[in-house]
């Protein structure tokens, strides 16, 4: 009798161990998963994250954005031009070579205009050549070993008993779904800083000619920050899910399961809350606004 009774303990216990396995499995695969994700969606550019959408906001940006960014600058450059020549004791105090520099400021302006749209993708493009760097490296760095990490559990789970198994079949499925939530979170995060970017370029040209001639250095010089403040927190992101890949493995080695589990629920929160905060900390350093 004692022994029908001890075979079955074992069996309940395969079945809740092999629950727990599939579960530990699964949220060690979707870490895996996930920082690939992050890598590969903060390290792409414009053009080939999506090329529908780029090719859209490229075609609104030359046939809208230009033609209304080249009327400003007509205003301005008029504007300047009455003011030079007023201020000179009307034209009775005229040096010809004033008229030279309008012509040249006149040349620089329309060449900005209707290249903005280039020097926007090559600034971000710059940016992302560090990106790329970086996701190589910690794509290739913080690699979880899924077999080994549950290796290394096994013979924890085989000392608990039934109630304990129990538990921890509710904590892993638990945490497993928290996961999957905090996953969209994230998806959420990368999805939002690429379309932050794409509205970035479409509204590049408007942005560096403003209304106001004192005031288009500046304009022209915030934009040209935010948009290094953009590529920089993909950087940014990449640090911080490197430093969430790692103490995953350090986690992994934990000799207390419920602990284990429960870290690796509050260290993804922590990844989800960091990729929040990577923009408002990548616009202070380059002091963006």
């Amino acid at each position: 009798m004692q022994s029908i009774l001890d075979a079955i303990n074992e069996w309940i216990k395969e079945i809740l161990i092999g629950a727990i396995n599939g579960n530990l499995s699964t949220m060690f695969g979707d870490v895996n998963e996930k920082v690939g994700t992050i890598a590969n969606e903060v390290g792409q550019t414009p053009q080939g994250w999506n090329a529908n959408i780029f090719s859209m906001i490229q075609t609104l940006s030359e046939n809208v954005i230009v033609p209304i960014a080249g009327l400003v600058i007509t205003y301005v450059l008029c504007y300047e031009l009455i003011s030079m020549v007023t201020e000179k004791n009307n034209m009775h105090d005229i040096d010809t070579f004033m008229f030279f520099k309008w012509i040249f400021k006149a040349f620089v302006a329309v060449f900005i205009v209707t290249n903005t749209f280039n020097i926007t993708m090559a600034v971000f493009d710059m940016a992302q050549h560090i990106v790329s760097g970086a996701a190589g490296v910690i794509g290739g760095d913080t690699n979880i070993d899924v077999a080994e990490a549950l290796a290394a559990m096994q013979e924890g789970l085989e000392d608990m008993e039934i109630p304990e198994l129990l538990l921890l079949v509710l904590e892993t499925s638990l945490v497993s779904l928290c996961m999957k939530i905090m996953s969209v979170l994230i998806t959420v995060i990368l999805y939002g800083r690429m379309i932050e970017i794409y509205l970035y370029c479409s509204v590049s040209i408007y942005s560096i000619c403003d209304h106001d001639q004192q005031r288009m250095g500046t304009d022209g010089n915030n934009y040209l920050k935010g948009l290094f403040a953009l590529g920089f927190q993909g950087f940014l992101i990449m640090i911080c899910v490197g430093i969430y890949a790692v103490l995953v493995n350090d986690m992994i080695i934990a000799d207390n399961l419920h602990s284990a589990v429960f870290s690796l629920a509050a260290y993804t929160v922590i990844l989800c809350f960091s990729l929040f905060k990577s923009g408002t900390l990548a616009k202070s350093i380059f002091n963006a606004h």
